[in-house]
């Protein structure tokens, strides 16, 4: 018998050894704590409390390195001391959990069960991850009420005895849970309080998870650049560390984002390299995951074959481990694989079992509604396919009135965007096209609509009452309204009399195209002495077909879409006499279209005439109050003064009465001047700084301004204790009631394009405020260039001309200039309207 007897060094030595180990297992060395822990069970054999801790040790560096058989085997390579609880508990839990990711769960229950026993007639600090174990269970079963109120108690039990490490797990856990129950946002809340969490416990590992879960929680609200980027990080560091089950997973999220893009090859080699490691450790669960993204892969890979084969190894591990919840997502797949070969009969079945189960989630259950539309459109079962269509949406809706922060609500429209265009195509295909316009313009600026009180919240039944032709009355011009569809786009022309449909090449030509163009403006090239070949078949393919509606000196309105946001539509080549030319090779003299037609932006319909209705009102009002920020004092070296911006305030500030104008310059321009200094008191804001936008994140683009003191008048300190920031956050929280904002900085306008809402950045936050217009630049502008131009903008203003009149004429003078007629000089500068806030002007 192994003796118990120990001298204190040897406690001592032991202790130290233990702690090295256990050090690199929280900071998720996994094969280092396995090789020390091992080596040190041996070394202290004769003792056998010291030989069991570190024997544990090394299973549990096993388990998290996805060894689950290994794990076990080496708690079972000596006899447990029975008598002694405090080492049979880890070890029961440890085993336990192993059983639980191979999905022996008979096993995991009674290994858990007797930890439990245990744990009623001893408190053992332990007896907090035999909680976290049996959430662990539930959760694997599909249990999720079960694991969730595990994980609560699990987490009371951490805070009880001060275990960070075990409390980090609770909310990792929870937020792995809120994620299974599509609680998206909630799930980003909760694993973001887990990673700060495991940062403060010292564990690398969890953080590791809590960034994944984050990733997968960005990817399911559909903000996939966000979830890739994340992804890519946390799966660098799982290889580094060698964390197998963490790299499965996020080789997996990986997969689906590069899926989702179109991108197959990409996506099948990281699922077959994460099935791969998922067969190689036995995680059940895993295989399961990666069979039922690969049959959807191969599904839309037109490989029939391999996805009836995925999705019916999926089916059978789901049915094995008696998981319904887990027959469903392949189900679906068998259904559209039955579609696709021609069995309607079977399609059918498959498609309502999954819509009608009760544990059905919404994302497959909006999912299976619109396979059985495609299905009931393809047999022409037209009133049919419109109702299941129409259910498809509401449930879609639904979901989205569930999301409870708004920056997550502008990427949720990303999950819908392809059964918004099977809904949009099959309305303009049945001749519905008033309808497939209504439809087509619910789906868009829906953020920004709720928030300034344009469109009521939770309208699952679909969108409300729209007279086009009344909104482009209201406007007094002609609305350009356009759809980038994965099979055909369309072009909506608008006048106060009538509205005419025209058909465009699918949405990809024209993104590859909008593309390139824009590329090409802001490089140093001059694509009218080019004759860009973009900018001319854009123009003939965007404009041309609505010719015979746009008058001479036409003000227009574009509603733009996907990479159409991206795209001044005032730089569209057009050749001198508006002719098309016959073939490509012909080199017609061409201009700008801005030299025929005043153009300005706008998100939607909605917003659009709510915004006009607004403008009638406050032209009564005759109000030139200014409120002028900038020419700020360097922050550091990143951020460089302007030279230029003394000059340009000094402009701007020219066309204003010195009574009404508030100029806050140099050390007294900070972003808490703006916040706490009443910007909603003003009918022109303008600000003359630099300005960053944020891809991933873009309510945190930013105004760059002057360092902030001790009172920052509730500015974010969101990255970093940048405290010259004023985030895209902290305007969109300030209501205003100003008639133009004028932003002269660099991409204020936003890099990145939600589908639906259009860009989002600094341009968007002002309009969400309330701001009637904004000028906002799409890429880097000059100092020299945007101080002429604004001079000439602010001297039509005061000649009484409207924003998009004053706007243009000022980047004529520009186009007319030697120096300055590229378009890289005045094209960046965009018009933006939008609609006052509803709910802001009733609190004022």
């Amino acid at each position: 018998m192994l003796s118990c007897r120990s001298t204190k060094g040897d406690n001592d030595d032991a202790q130290a050894s233990f702690n090295h180990a256990y050090k690199a297992l929280l900071h998720g060395d996994l094969k280092q704590a396995q090789d020390e822990a091992h080596r040190e069970s041996q070394r202290f054999q004769a003792n056998l409390r010291w030989s069991w801790k570190f024997r544990t040790l090394e299973a549990r560096a096993e388990l998290q390195q996805g060894f689950y058989e290994s794990a076990i085997k080496v708690l079972k390579s000596a006899p447990l001391p029975a008598d002694q609880p405090d080492i049979v508990v880890p070890v029961l839990t440890i085993e336990g959990e192993a059983n639980v990711e191979t999905h022996n769960f008979s096993e995991a229950e009674r290994l858990l069960a007797q930890a439990t026993d245990l744990c009623a007639i001893s408190q053992l600090p332990s007896c907090g991850y035999v909680l976290k174990a049996r959430g662990l269970l539930a959760a694997e079963q599909n249990q999720l009420e079960s694991a969730r109120q595990l994980y609560e108690l699990t987490l009371v039990f951490s805070r009880t005895q001060s275990d960070g490490l075990l409390e980090a797990y609770a909310l990792t856990n929870l937020g792995y849970e809120s994620l299974a129950q599509g609680h998206y946002d909630e799930a980003i809340d909760r694993s973001e309080a887990a990673y700060q969490a495991a940062r403060l416990a010292g564990a690398r590992r969890l953080e590791l998870i809590s960034q994944g879960n984050i990733a997968w929680s960005y990817y399911k609200l559909g903000d996939y650049e966000q979830a890739l980027k994340l992804a890519q990080d946390a799966n660098e560091l799982a290889t580094q560390l060698g964390d197998v089950w963490t790299q499965e997973s996020e080789l997996t999220n990986l997969g689906d984002v590069y899926m989702d893009e179109g991108q197959f090859e990409r996506a099948s080699k990281l699922f077959q390299r994460s099935l791969d490691l998922a067969r190689k450790t036995g995680a059940k669960e895993d295989i399961y995951g990666n069979l039922r993204v690969m049959a959807r892969l191969a599904l839309q890979a037109d490989d029939l074959a391999s996805a009836k084969r995925y999705a019916q190894e999926a089916v059978d591990m789901a049915r094995q481990d008696k998981n319904h919840l887990n027959e469903l997502y392949p189900t679906l797949v068998q259904g559209q694989i039955a579609a696709r070969g021609g069995d309607t009969a079977a399609a059918e079945r498959a498609f309502q079992m999954v819509e009608t189960d009760p544990i059905c989630p919404v994302f497959l259950k909006w999912e299976a509604e619109r396979s059985l539309a495609l299905l009931y459109e393809g047999e022409t079962l037209i009133d049919s396919a419109n109702r299941e269509y129409q259910t498809a949406l509401a449930t879609f809706e639904t979901a989205r009135d569930a999301v409870r922060h708004e920056d997550s609500q502008l990427a949720f429209l990303t999950n819908a965007a392809r059964l918004y265009d099977d809904y949009v195509h099959f309305l303009v295909a049945h001749g519905k096209t008033d309808e497939g316009l209504r439809w087509a313009d619910y789906s868009r600026a829906r953020t920004l609509a709720e928030g300034l009180g344009v469109l009521r919240k939770g309208r699952s039944a679909g969108p409300p009452p729209l007279e086009p032709r009344l909104v482009a009355k209201s406007a007094g011009g002609t609305i350009l309204f356009y759809w980038l569809g994965a099979k055909q786009s369309y072009l909506w022309v608008i006048t106060p009399r009538e509205t005419e449909l025209f058909e465009l090449p699918p949405g990809a030509a024209i993104n590859g195209a909008a593309e390139r163009y824009r590329k090409a403006l802001t490089e140093p090239g001059d694509v009218l002495a080019s004759a860009d070949d973009d900018g001319q078949w854009l123009y003939r393919t965007l404009i041309v077909p609505a010719q015979g509606l746009l008058k001479p000196n036409t003000k227009i309105f574009v509603i733009p879409d996907s990479s159409l946001n991206n795209v001044n539509f005032e730089t569209l080549l057009v050749p001198a006499d508006g002719s098309v030319p016959q073939n490509a090779a012909s080199k017609p003299k061409l201009h700008y279209w801005i030299e025929d037609v005043t153009i300005a932006n706008a998100s939607s319909l909605r917003v659009l005439g709510a915004a006009r209705a607004g403008e009638n009102r406050a032209k009564t009002k005759n109000d030139r109050s200014l409120l002028l920020l900038g020419n700020s004092i360097a922050p550091n070296s990143t951020y460089y003064e302007l030279p230029k911006a003394a000059a340009q305030m000094d402009s701007v500030a020219r066309h204003f009465p010195a009574a009404e104008e508030r100029i806050l310059t140099r050390e007294q321009a900070t972003p808490g001047a703006y916040l706490g200094g009443h910007p909603e008191r003003y009918s022109y804001i303008h600000f003359v700084a630099h300005g960053t936008a944020s891809r991933l994140s873009p309510l945190d683009s930013a105004i760059v301004l002057s360092k902030a003191g001790i009172d920052n008048g509730g500015a974010s300190d969101t990255n970093g204790g940048d405290s010259f920031k004023l985030y895209a956050r902290d305007i969109v929280q300030h209501p205003l009631r100003a008639e133009l904002v004028t932003i002269s900085a660099c991409y204020s306008a936003g890099e990145r394009a939600y589908s639906g809402e259009g860009l989002v950045g600094l341009s968007w936050a002002f309009l969400r405020a309330g701001s009637h217009n904004v000028v906002a630049a799409l890429w880097e502008a000059t100092d020299s260039s945007t101080e002429k131009l604004m001079d000439h903008f602010y001297a039509e203003l005061d000649k009484g001309a409207a924003p998009d009149a004053a706007l243009r004429t000022a980047k004529l003078s520009l186009l007319r200039d030697p120096l300055f007629h590229k378009a890289f000089y005045w094209a960046p500068f965009q018009l933006y309207t939008g609609s006052r806030n509803v709910a802001g002007e009733a609190a004022r």
